[in-house]
């Protein structure tokens, strides 16, 4: 299921919130939003989403460059051809390897189109992007959207932003509680679309049952810490989580697009055994990305 049929394209034109069709029949629950916010014209946001089976779905969100030409439609083209290039490729990858591969397949369209349209050249996007199946978060990501995960009540941020100011917070050269008003918070170091093969994280963790997985644009999580978010989306069902989230940004006046994807692991996920391979292969996959 994509947001390629006219019913899902009205719905996003009007700022609707959006759900897999069936959704009773699916062990997760899943909402996607987005809205132009309180002081822009057009948005260059874009997410969607495709439902594998009724426990496997794979989702993403892109934020186009602002400021330059194309923006929009990189964002657009980052979300549908990733989703296309997943959907078509063969089940015996693997989530991982699929997901990686339709990212930079999404990569090189972008590229190719800056080198063949001049007034496109500096065409970028950002890409989080998303899967679960058994029980497994699987995810790429370049950029500063951010993608976080609940359990047990607290919320842990999974990706890492990259951005000047991000790195300089890494470096400790910058604090922590000055990167939300820092002038070079949105200047991006890395992103889609602007080299042949994109330098992309990837990650892995486990899910349990009741876990959830957020994904904000900048312009979200710019104006609502991470323990708002949590507050928002800790008891809600996605779709109010994701409708409560871009409310609550619009009511502090945002400069910049919203948007909002939440998942939901309603079903029971089975547990890694202790020595198994597939238990040490999400320790190998998710360590580089645990934060203290």
């Amino acid at each position: 299921m994509t947001l390629d049929d006219g019913e899902h394209q009205e719905q996003r034109a009007a700022r609707g919130v959006v759900v897999p069709d069936d959704a009773e029949g699916l062990s997760f629950d899943l909402a996607l939003a987005t809205d132009v916010g309180t002081d822009r014209e057009n948005n260059e946001d874009a997410f969607g989403f495709h439902v594998e089976s009724s426990t496997s779905v794979v989702f993403g969100v892109a934020d186009g460059v602002g400021g330059y030409e194309g923006g929009e439609l990189a964002s657009r083209m980052a979300i549908d051809v990733a989703l296309e290039a997943y959907r078509n490729s063969p089940g015996q990858w693997g989530a991982a390897k699929r997901l990686l591969r339709a990212a930079q397949r999404a990569n090189i369209a972008i590229y190719d189109r800056a080198v063949v349209v001049p007034e496109l050249s500096r065409m970028a996007t950002t890409l989080t992007a998303a899967c679960v199946e058994g029980g497994v978060l699987r995810a790429v990501h370049v950029g500063d959207c951010r993608l976080y995960r609940i359990h047990g009540g607290r919320i842990t941020q999974l990706t890492k932003d990259h951005t000047v100011a991000a790195g300089r917070v890494r470096l400790g050269v910058l604090a922590k509680e000055k990167l939300r008003t820092h002038p070079e918070r949105g200047t991006l170091t890395r992103s889609l679309g602007t080299e042949l093969i994109a330098a992309l994280d990837r990650l892995a963790t486990p899910l349990a049952q009741g876990d959830k997985v957020v994904i904000a644009s900048d312009g979200l999580h710019n104006k609502l810490t991470d323990d708002e978010i949590l507050e928002i989306v800790a008891d809600a069902d996605a779709a109010g989580a994701c409708r409560t989230l871009l409310d609550a940004a619009n009511r502090k006046g945002t400069d910049d697009n919203l948007t909002a994807v939440v998942f939901v692991q309603n079903g029971p996920v089975a547990a890694p055994t202790g020595g198994g391979g597939r238990a040490r292969l999400i320790e190998l996959l998710s360590a580089p990305f645990r934060r203290k």
